[in-house]
């Protein structure tokens, strides 16, 4: 049995440098792992692109392919995006799919693939009344929305939420525990 296919998507915020980490602990959990990253997030990786490519066994991906080009990763089973910056929020909120991540978390809301998304944002961002909005029409298209109270808290001294996201993702393929 082939294990179930994780996309995990990330945005350029401070969280991403613990990518590697949530590779590995999404793979314990029995998760095939590939990773998307957005175009700035792929700058700030740089230098670590090769190694997550081996952690993951799949390319690293921040542009889409060419036509006729075979994909490189399995189908997903599921998706998480975190970080989710404003701006990628925003865009994929309003269907705004310039780049490769945005377009795929997009297109899984109309294939159903389950998706969870974590932000990461300023505390002054997170009062531009367009996040609200964003972060309710993801929502209301079964975006599993992991902001407030048991998610990301702008201005909070706490950790970044990876732990939740995990579960989160993990519910979407067992469901309610």
């Amino acid at each position: 049995m082939t294990p179930p296919t994780l996309y995990l998507f990330g945005s350029a915020a401070p969280p991403l440098f613990d990518v590697a980490k949530v590779i590995e602990a999404a793979q314990s959990d029995g998760w095939d792992v590939c990773l998307g990253l957005t175009p700035t997030a792929g700058r700030w990786l740089r230098e670590s692109i090769d190694g997550l490519a081996v952690l993951t066994g799949h390319p690293v991906r921040s542009e889409y392919g060419l036509p006729g080009e075979v994909d490189p990763w399995p189908a997903a089973d599921a998706i998480l995006f975190a970080p989710a910056t404003f701006d990628s929020l925003n865009s994929w909120a309003l269907g705004l799919s310039q780049d490769f991540v945005i377009g795929v978390v997009a297109e899984a809301i109309g294939k159903g693939v389950p998706t969870v998304t974590v932000p990461c944002l300023t505390a002054a961002l997170a009062r531009h009344r367009q996040l609200d909005r964003s972060v309710t029409e993801l929502r209301e298209q079964g975006v599993g929305v992991l902001y407030g109270e048991g998610g990301f808290v702008p201005g909070a001294d706490a950790d970044y939420p990876w732990d939740a996201a995990l579960a989160a993702v993990r519910q979407t393929l067992t469901g309610p525990a």
